[in-house]
């Protein structure tokens, strides 16, 4: 995953340090470091219109192109503006989006029945030519879209009647259908694309989506409007407001002051040191939700000390978490009992106890650790762990890795790197060079925990030390063919039982999402949903 979302994750995390108390909801985790957190997948309800509001984004969107849009800025602004075949919903359920039902005839192909009457915000109506336009441009390479290895399977995209699309596969591919809930799986005019040309998603470009809002203006280094699209399909999501209007905002006081203000209404990943100042003002609720994510540690040299399974299974005994999450988190998250987040068993939620719940939790014994790095012959061995100014928790973290490494033997030397850097790492494999240890956070666009663990197989793009498994490369192919929900589920919880055992990701702790709304504003969905959702069709006019 880019590193821009990981420190969003970071961002969120700490920010839930700081609200304590003070979320929404039904539902009450015990978190590590003994505080009780509530959440819900949506704030309350709506209760009148709004003409506009004005939303916070911590960055500004780099592009607007659905095949490029792979962090938390632009994502948020496209959710609203383009949608996908298929939809996932704030409690994390999947459910027919842009295509009215899909049939799986054969392993090998996925039918699409496309929505009739859908209208671009251009006013033309959506047929098959967009959707297979808008799929065969993901596996372009001259698109460069980081989601092509969503395609990685298929053989064809091809019309196959007016309203309907069919994918054929080289082999059996469950993940590639729960993507098109996700940008994957996004459509937009075929004209649109061939007319804007390199220009699209760009602030000279056209975006013409379906969604509930279309983009209105793009004042590059300023703001981002949006204006209800009055043909939207689908009447349960008619927005409540007129428009929305995006601000970007970096330096975290400024957005602050944003907030208490007013000129901002509400706004995801809010910057942890401020959150407090939120919740005393008065101007505002702090609200958590379903999240998908885990902070883990992602080995990045196989070649090294860490190459050795007892090494790293040393260093995740020798982690004390619950202070981590004090420390990185001022105690509101709990350990992570594998790489994969329990929020990201969702698909099968009557399987999560089984199969997530019921994993121990991870061991704190410095002594067996000890004994494990001696076994190894590793003692004294350094270990490279990057870190950066990017976000602050990577350094409480970081330093939290050095500590434990010394402890038992191993030296833990750090290197920081400029944010611009850090980032690098995750998509430039030259910048991994005499790293072997990073600080990141995976999380599933899907309800499938799956989805997570096809970035763990041999050759993946999200394999950041290349590590290579027969048993669980064989593992990944018996549940990506099981389209039953359950049966796949339990075939993950094979996968996660291998990631476990030999740890070429080390889990660390894992924590909710997190929103700040103003009074005047809510009905916000409050989870990770809403990088897909059209959240903002939601908003409108809070209680007086």
């Amino acid at each position: 995953m880019r590193m821009s979302r990981s420190m969003a994750f970071l961002l969120c995390a700490a920010a839930l340090a700081a609200t304590t108390g003070a979320c929404s909801g039904a539902t009450t985790p015990r978190s590590a470091g003994g505080a009780d957190y509530k959440a819900a997948p949506l704030s309350p309800a709506a209760q009148g219109p709004l003409d506009s509001f004005t939303w916070s984004l911590y960055a500004e969107p780099y592009t607007l192109d659905y095949a490029l849009a792979y962090d938390y800025p632009p994502n948020t602004v496209l959710a609203n503006v383009c949608e996908q075949l298929m939809r996932v919903t704030p409690d994390m359920r999947t459910e027919p989006g842009l295509a009215v039902k899909y049939d799986r005839p054969d392993p090998l192909t996925l039918v699409y029945t496309l929505r009739p009457g859908v209208k671009f915000h251009d006013g033309a109506t959506m047929t098959a030519d967009d959707v297979v336009a808008s799929l065969q441009r993901q596996m372009d390479p001259e698109t460069g879209s980081p989601w092509a290895s969503a395609f990685k399977n298929v053989r064809a995209v091809e019309k196959t009647g007016p309203l309907e699309v069919t994918l054929r596969l080289t082999k059996p591919d469950v993940l590639l259908h729960e993507l098109m809930a996700a940008s994957p799986g996004t459509v937009e005019s075929a004209a649109t694309l061939a007319q804007a040309g390199k220009d699209y998603g760009t602030p000279a470009g056209k975006v013409n989506c379906t969604g509930p809002y279309a983009l209105d203006t793009w004042t590059q280094g300023s703001e981002i409007t949006l204006k209800k699209h009055d043909a939207y399909w689908d009447p349960q999501l008619a927005p409540r407001s007129t428009a929305v209007k995006f601000t970007f905002i970096e330096d975290p006081a400024a957005r602050t002051n944003a907030f208490l203000s007013g000129s901002a209404d509400g706004g995801y990943m809010v910057a942890p040191a401020t959150i407090g100042q939120l919740r005393s003002s008065g101007k505002g609720s702090v609200l958590f939700g379903p999240n998908t994510a885990a902070s883990n540690l992602a080995v990045l040299d196989f070649g090294g000390p860490l190459g050795d399974v007892k090494v790293r299974e040393a260093l995740s005994l020798a982690l004390d978490r619950k202070n981590i999450i004090k420390a990185a988190a001022g105690g509101v998250g709990v350990p992570a009992k594998a790489p994969a987040a329990r929020g990201a068993w969702a698909l099968a939620p009557e399987k999560t106890a089984a199969l997530y719940d019921a994993l121990p939790d991870p061991r704190y014994d410095l002594d067996a650790a000890k004994k494990l790095v001696q076994e190894s012959g590793s003692a004294g061995r350094k270990i490279t762990l990057v870190t950066s100014t990017l976000a602050p928790e990577i350094s409480v973290v970081a330093n939290a890795v050095q500590a434990a490494g010394r402890e038992i033997g191993l030296d833990v030397e750090l290197k920081s790197v400029p944010p611009e850097a850090y980032s690098s790492i995750f998509v430039d494999p030259a910048a991994r060079a005499g790293l072997d240890l990073v600080i990141t956070n995976g999380y599933d666009n899907t309800p499938d925990p799956l989805e997570f663990y096809q970035y763990l197989r041999t050759g993946d793009f999200g394999n950041y030390g290349n590590w290579s498994n027969a048993e669980f490369d064989a593992a990944f192919d018996r549940a990506n063919a099981e389209p039953d929900a359950g049966k796949r589920a339990e075939l993950t919880a094979e996968l996660q039982k291998i990631a476990m055992r030999e740890l070429p990701v080390i889990p660390v702790y894992e924590a909710p999402y997190m929103l700040f709304l103003g009074k005047r504003v809510t009905g916000a969905p409050t989870g990770i949903a809403q990088l897909y959702y059209p959240w903002a069709a939601t908003i409108g006019a809070a209680a007086k």
